[in-house]
Formats: C-alpha cells, structure tokens, sequence
C-alpha cells in the first residue's frame, strides 16, 4: 500500500511540475519533492524481509586397517643355499580416518621357524629372512616410503606414511628372501609373521 501511494505522489507532482511551467520557483518545489518521492519508491522496492538458514552436513569418518595373506608358502631349498625372494601376498593398509595432516605406519615382526619339535637344531631364527616391500600402490593423498629389513620378534616399520589428507589406501606385495644354514635339519619350517599399522 506504501509503494503504490508514493508511486501516485510522484506521478501528480510531475503532472504539477509541467504545469507551473520550468524554472519557477514553484516548478523547483515541486521537482525536489518528486525526486523524493521517486527515491522513497526505490529504497522500498530494494528492501524487504529476509531470512538467514545456517546449514550443516556431517563427514562422516572410518577406521585404519591392515590384511594381510592368512598362509604363503615361501618355497624350498637345501641348507646352504637361498629361497627366494618369493612374494608374500598382497597387503593393504584401509584409511578410513579422512584426516588432516595425517600419517601411519606399518610393522613387521615374525617368530623364528620350527619344524618338528621345535628343538634348538629344528629352528631358523627370523633374522635369517629378509622383507623387502617392492613398489607400493597408493590411493588417495598420501606419501609413502619403503623399508627393507631383516625380520626379527620386534617390529620394524616397512611402510611409512605421510602428508595423508582424507580417506587413503596402500597395497603392496613384499619378497621374503631366506639364507638357509649349512646345518639346518630337513623338515618344513612354520613361523607368524604379523603385521601392525597405527
């Protein structure tokens, strides 16, 4: 209702105007109260009622995992001599964190082997394997570096990860290399070999 009577104000004021004839003083009058009128119409056609929304959504944020194979035969060979490298089998480190400025590590540590009885000349110490993790296939962002170790019943890291932003994956399939010793008893060797990521 405001805006409609303002625009009528502002159309009788110019009719007003050409009436009195330009460059009167009752023109000059008439012409600043028009103006006005014609800004009055303009600053409530701008403005209105408005109404602010603050929206939210959730990202929603996973767990680092790591699988490894549950079995690998790693070959044969006479005492003396060295199997491999033979690969392990495909592990995968899952980072489902979608973290800033993140990283994590992956380990490995193995029993000695035994065959038989276990005894003391049935047992090839860990140390006598070497890991050498290869080409590592990264997903996401993510840096990643290899290490090569000797295995040993402590865990060492043999994937490091870096500069990780949001969800991230890496794969890679290790070589076992084994030095079998000159005196080692004939049988088939078993140890765990675990791997830990945090």
């Amino acid at each position: 209702m405001r805006k409609t009577i303002l625009t009528i104000t502002a159309v009788a004021s110019c009719a007003t105007a050409a009436v009195l004839g330009q460059g009167s003083p009752a023109h000059a009058a008439v012409m600043t109260r028009s103006t006005a009128a014609h800004r009055a119409v303009s600053v409530l056609g701008d403005a209105g009622p408005s109404a602010n929304t603050t929206m939210t959504f959730a990202v929603t944020v996973g767990a680092l995992s790591i699988t490894a194979p549950i079995a690998s035969t790693l070959g044969a060979g006479n005492p003396g001599t060295t199997i491999g490298p033979t690969p392990l089998g495909q592990v995968t480190v899952t980072d489902n964190r979608a973290a800033l400025n993140a990283g994590w590590t992956v380990t490995a540590a193995s029993t000695d082997f035994t065959t038989g009885g276990s005894t003391s000349p049935e047992t090839i110490s860990a140390s006598n394997v070497t890991y050498a993790p290869g080409p590592v296939a990264a997903g996401g962002t993510v840096t990643t570096t290899p290490t090569t170790i000797t295995l040993s019943g402590t865990p060492q890291p043999v994937l490091t990860a870096t500069g990780v932003v949001g969800d991230n994956t890496a794969s890679w399939n290790p070589n076992m290399t084994i030095t079998v010793p000159a005196n080692a008893v004939g049988g088939t060797y078993t140890a765990t070999l675990t791997h830990s990521v945090s």
